[in-house]
């Protein structure tokens, strides 16, 4: 449960700082929310890794749903466009990452890890 909520935390945090990123360039100051955002992302992504989750799903998860939730909240807060090739494109994005997770072998214990 710990590495879903670090995960989500870490999902969170890079949307933060992608869309501050977009914002700073009206106002400078989210400068510093956008690296408070990547830097926040990259340490509970790790805290994600450290409770056992692959790195190959934490990953696609974290990189297709941040892709999601910015081109969305990006139409929310600027107004940027949001067609149906995008969408399709996000779509093909989450399948695949569903497509990588149900094709990992969760029954073998892991070779090179210590206990």
């Amino acid at each position: 449960m710990r590495k879903w909520l670090f995960l989500s935390g870490a999902i969170l945090a890079e949307v933060t700082g992608t869309l501050s990123m977009k914002g700073a360039l009206d106002s400078p100051a989210l400068y510093l929310l956008m690296g408070f955002g990547y830097a926040a992302a990259f340490v509970l992504l790790s805290l994600t890794l450290r409770c056992g989750m692959p790195l190959g799903i934490a990953y696609g998860i974290w990189g297709a749903t941040g892709v999601a939730l910015t081109a969305i909240l990006s139409l929310v807060f600027f107004g940027e466009p949001l067609t149906w090739v995008m969408i399709a494109g996000i779509a093909c994005i989450m399948g695949g990452v569903v497509l990588v997770e149900a094709g990992g072998d969760h029954g073998r214990p892991r070779r090179g890890r210590r206990s």
